[in-house]
């Protein structure tokens, strides 16, 4: 893909103001990095930075039948939602893999907000569409929305006086309020991606510039999409393409826990199996007990050196000062302590197998 046919946000004339360094991801030209990617990811962990993350998509689904739809495409149980409350799911594909990871809204009684990921964008749309066999409406808003991710524990001191909300800090976690920031018209939700705290800002492309110059001149440190993808990897977070797509199950990936058999839903039958019986491999953390820095790709070993499972994220943790890992791992050898090899080049390293989230609790 070239520099011409990259989608630009509205925030896209703050980036090259701020001298940030602009990389393609999923069509779009987005800030990979402003001061460096240690820098911007220990101030979201200890204080607060913001992201633009305006490349997400938003879906609405609208009308009497709204929640029917949903029920049958997500593995959540989005019955358990009300006006004002975010739900984590994913859509499984019809072969027992996924379409993508998602979050839904609820805006009313009978409308909700889909938001996807850029990369799937129209691939979502055409298996929601596939789908929509109940009496309510698809629309694609993606285009009109800009999103600011405002993340960290001090998060709410710096929106909280640009906010007509009161005491945003007692918004509850996945849950959301609309308002007005910089008295512009804004969704405040208590959601990231980042395991630090903080907010999503959902706001319509002319009102974003205003919000970010506003938070950027109180002192809200400029984050990059490097260190966007560190912070999710410590929290255990899983990135679509990388630690989830097409071909993996939503309970190797150790989603069961957004996999709700209290209802039906597209593989629900095959899913259950898969919860029943058990995975051939898991998802599982790793930490790296010796120097290196483990990357996609990389093979996992037990100690008689036969391969086990591969790693799909990896990273040096700026927080934990040492390398960590998301991997499949066959569940023979996926137990909590035990420890494996990951192949780095011609070296093997030690590691020990966690759950996926490596922060502390």
């Amino acid at each position: 893909m070239n520099e011409l046919t990259l989608t630009r946000t509205s925030l896209y004339d703050c980036h090259v103001k701020a001298g940030a360094k602009l990389v393609p991801f999923a069509g779009f030209e987005l800030p990979v990095s402003y001061s460096g990617l240690v820098e911007e990811h220990m101030a979201v962990r200890n204080q607060c930075g913001m992201f633009d993350v305006s490349h997400m998509g938003q879906f609405m689904v609208e009308g009497p039948e709204a929640l029917d739809l949903i029920q049958w495409i997500t593995t959540n149980d989005a019955s358990n939602l009300s006006p004002g409350k975010v739900q984590y799911s994913c859509m499984p594909n019809g072969k027992g893999g996924i379409v993508d990871d998602l979050l839904v809204y609820q805006l009313g009684e009978e409308q909700y907000m889909l938001v996807v990921n850029a990369a799937n964008r129209e691939k979502d749309w055409n298996w929601i569409d596939l789908n929509n066999r109940w009496n309510c409406s698809i629309r694609d808003e993606s285009d009109d929305w800009s999103l600011i991710a405002l993340q960290g524990p001090e998060a709410a001191s710096f929106l909280q006086p640009h906010c007509d909300l009161p005491q945003v800090n007692e918004i509850p976690y996945y849950s959301f309020k609309t308002g007005t920031v910089c008295k512009q018209s804004c969704i405040v939700s208590a959601t990231g991606y980042t395991g630090a705290g903080g907010f999503e800002l959902y706001v319509k492309n002319d009102a974003a510039p205003v919000i970010w110059s506003t938070l950027e001149s109180a002192g809200v440190k400029l984050c990059g999409l490097g260190a966007r993808d560190t912070l999710r990897l410590e929290a255990g977070f899983c990135l679509y393409g990388n630690d989830i797509d097409e071909t993996t199950s939503p309970i190797a990936a150790g989603l069961g826990w957004i996999t709700k058999f209290t209802k039906d839903f597209v593989d629900a039958a095959q899913l259950a199996e898969e919860k029943k019986e058990g995975t051939r491999q898991i998802l599982r953390g790793l930490v790296v007990q010796e120097r290196g820095i483990p990357r996609q790709g990389y093979e996992v070993l037990d100690l008689n050196n036969t391969i086990i499972g591969r790693v799909t994220s990896g990273t040096s943790s700026p927080s934990l000062g040492q390398g960590i890992a998301l991997a499949y791992i066959d569940c023979n050898h996926a137990q909590l302590g035990n420890v494996v090899k990951i192949q780095i080049r011609k070296n093997t390293v030690l590691a020990s197998v966690t759950r996926s989230g490596f922060l502390p609790k």
